[in-house]
């Protein structure tokens, strides 16, 4: 029975993830600042964060994997992200130097491709750079997964809520392209990873398989079609985008709160080109994405619900 150290297991993305690899007959190790909030046979809760070397290198004891889930993507300071996003995953690594572990997969993303467009992209590339210019260590492999939604999910939740109502909340241009990719498939991207002995470094991009990706006004046509009735798309003005950007990061700064709306995120937000593809990871393990945004849309448990709660149909 092989053992899989994750970070970030109590967030969206990392709890599917466990939840898969107990299915699958592994054991987990996982990492969490607070009470363990599932228990389960073969999973063991190590308390400790990505800043503290005794709780990193009791996590990755013995494992024969580790899966960096962990990141932040609300700060109020470029500080904040690089200290989350650029420093603990050095942290880490330096843990598994230390430990027999030979393997380290990084979730990245797609945002690291433009590290001018914010703070969160500047640390994932950052992140990403640091990491594979490590002298020594495990071998590594980053995955760039776009818009990762599904159950669990909390930032794409309201836009798709919104969207099945009848209202699609249009933040970016009218050409701008989008691209998304349901959790279920990003979970069997990284068991195809795990069941591969040999991965290239990457950076691998991951999305659902529409290679075009999606205009604001095909996503109003999907939703229309998967609600059965019209999608009134409601463009949001870039200039207020801006001040409420602005406007919030102040408020978060006075409260010390970590937003998520910044003018970094704007920018992501109003970015022309989000879409990828996925020919290098296939090449490399074999994964090929099931679930497109149009089929996700039209079964709610595909994209509402508990990331605990909610079982892939592959895992």
């Amino acid at each position: 029975m092989r053992t899989i150290a994750i970070t970030g297991a109590t967030g969206f993305i990392g709890a599917t993830l466990c939840n898969a690899l107990l299915m699958r007959g592994y054991r987990v190790r996982a990492l969490t600042r607070r009470a363990p909030p599932f228990e389960a046979p073969h999973l063991t809760w190590i308390r400790g964060a990505l800043d503290e070397r005794a709780g990193l290198d009791a996590l990755v004891a013995q494992a024969d994997a580790v899966v960096h889930c962990a990141g932040s993507v609300r700060g109020a300071s470029l500080g904040e992200f690089m200290a989350a996003n650029v420093d603990g995953t050095l942290n880490l690594h330096e843990a598994v130097r230390r430990s027999s572990c030979a393997r380290l997969l990084m979730l990245s993303s797609l945002a690291a491709r433009h590290p001018a467009l914010s703070w969160y992209a500047r640390s994932k590339h950052e992140a990403e750079q640091r990491l594979m210019a490590a002298a020594a260590g495990p071998a590594i492999t980053l995955f760039r997964p776009t818009a990762v939604f599904g159950p669990g999910d909390r930032e794409l939740r309201p836009l798709l809520e919104a969207l099945m109502r009848g209202v699609l909340p249009v933040t970016g241009t009218r050409q701008a392209r989008l691209s998304f990719l349901h959790v279920f498939d990003l979970i069997e991207a990284i068991l195809r990873w795990l069941d591969v002995e040999h991965a290239g470094p990457g950076p691998f991009e991951l999305h659902d398989g529409r290679r075009q990706g999606y205009t604001w006004a095909q996503i109003a046509a999907i939703g229309a079609s998967a609600r059965g009735a019209p999608v009134r798309c409601l463009p949001v003005p870039a200039f207020m985008l801006r001040m409420l950007a602005w406007a919030n990061l102040m408020l978060a700064r006075c409260s010390g709160r970590a937003p998520m709306l910044t003018p970094g995120k704007v920018r992501e937000l109003r970015h022309r080109d989000w879409t990828c593809n996925n020919a290098a990871l296939t090449h490399e393990v074999g994964w090929q994405p099931h679930i497109t945004f149009a089929d996700a849309l039209k079964e709610r448990r595909l994209w509402a619900g508990s990331a605990t709660s909610s079982r892939s149909p592959r895992t």
